[in-house]
């Protein structure tokens, strides 16, 4: 039914009570009514009307704009009609309309459909029609008691569609919520059967790969990288639930990992613009890629991603036999460009920094900052 649907069922329990209090009124008031058989009537035509808008708006499909734009219009009439019922006297002095408080239901089903700006429209609506009802002159209705029914109104209004806008937004939220936890359970199981079927089959091939040597050995390393990435996208849970446009950054280095790589993320998500996220992994990537290219065989990388606040800051480090002094200016200027492109270039596009320290012998480690949109401005 949708956390709306109390909303929907107190306007109908408003709108049958303010009858009743309407035909209290006319009893009390009948001195008022030069057509107190007419005022009947309309009394009749409003519980006709109560009747058929608190059956049609309790289906969600039969709150049309014509449904909403019929009941403003029999409102409105059934509101101006006091003047045709009513001594001219009675309804110039301020006397309360037939229609009593029951001319608030449209502005609250406008409320609760359309939210804020939709009850004060219709308020609007109503409390025009009440202003010209009482046929005074426009200097004089601030100086009486004409604008005390459209205001309350408006604050009806505004306060109902509030309300109901919060609802529309917490029913989302749980709706979203509910479909995260669906996905994780069935991720959960899915990561049971994986870990109790193809991980235990890829340990299998790692270790009898190692014994048994030669090539066997080749496939037992490729089967125990598969096996560490594998475990680390098991691992990382499902992607956290962030705003459009936002991605996090764990997620997409993650899967960097293997038996040769090892990528370490803080608990929380690191949250960045898409564009920054995959820019930056890219880089990453790019410097990952050299490590396996050009360093022997066994080189372990290690990345670092860390969250500061202000700005996302990634260190990919290797123990291979580092860089030779002038190296990367000699690839530089025969064309070579993936370090200062691929991966200095890049970051420099997003307003960030990057540094490449290495010692022959000794390893290399890269380093790339790139600043948060809300702090570069």
């Amino acid at each position: 039914m949708g956390l709306q649907a109390p909303l929907w069922r107190a306007t109908a329990v408003f709108r049958f009570a303010s009858l009743a209090y309407a035909a209290v009124l006319l009893v009390l008031n009948r001195t008022n009514y030069s057509h107190l058989g007419w005022a009947w009537g309309v009394l009749a035509a409003m519980t006709a009307w109560t009747v058929v808008t608190s059956y049609a708006y309790a289906q969600p499909s039969r709150r049309t704009r014509v449904l909403l734009a019929a009941d403003l219009v029999v409102t409105g009439a059934a509101l101006l009609s006091s003047a045709v019922v009513q001594n001219a006297q009675s309804t110039h002095a301020g006397a309360m309309p037939v229609t009593a408080t029951w001319v608030a239901g449209p502005v609250l089903a406008w409320a609760v459909t359309a939210g804020p700006l939709g009850g004060v429209s219709a308020a609007a609506a109503l409390g025009l029609c009440d202003i010209a009802l009482r046929q005074r002159p426009v200097s004089d209705v601030y100086h009486g008691t004409e604008l005390n029914g459209p205001i309350l109104l408006l604050l009806a209004g505004v306060g109902v569609g509030y309300v109901s806008r919060l609802a529309a937004q917490a029913e989302r939220a749980l709706q979203r919520a509910t479909k995260i936890e669906a996905a994780s359970r069935e991720r959960e199981r899915l990561a049971r059967g994986i870990h109790d079927s193809v991980l235990q089959v890829l340990a299998l091939v790692q270790r009898r790969g190692a014994e048994a040597g030669g090539e066997a050995a080749e496939i037992g390393r490729l089967a125990g990288e598969q096996e560490a990435a594998l475990r680390s996208l098991i691992a990382a849970g499902a992607e956290s639930s962030l705003p459009s446009g936002e991605l996090d950054l764990r997620t997409l280095l993650t899967p960097e990992t293997s038996a040769s790589v090892s990528v370490a993320t803080p608990a929380e998500p690191i949250r960045l613009a898409a564009e920054p996220a995959r820019e930056l992994t890219h880089a990453v990537r790019a410097a990952l890629d050299n490590v396996r290219r050009h360093c022997r065989e066994g080189t372990m990388a290690w990345v670092l991603v860390e969250d500061e606040g202000g700005r996302v800051t990634v260190t990919i480090r290797d123990d291979g036999q580092g860089i030779p002094p002038g190296r990367l200016a000699e690839a530089a200027a025969d064309g070579r460009l993936g370090v200062s492109q691929a991966i200095c270039g890049r970051v420099r596009e997003l307003g960030g920094s990057a540094s490449i320290t290495s010692t022959p012998g000794g390893g290399t480690e890269v380093q790339l900052q790139i600043p948060r949109a809300d702090q570069m401005a």
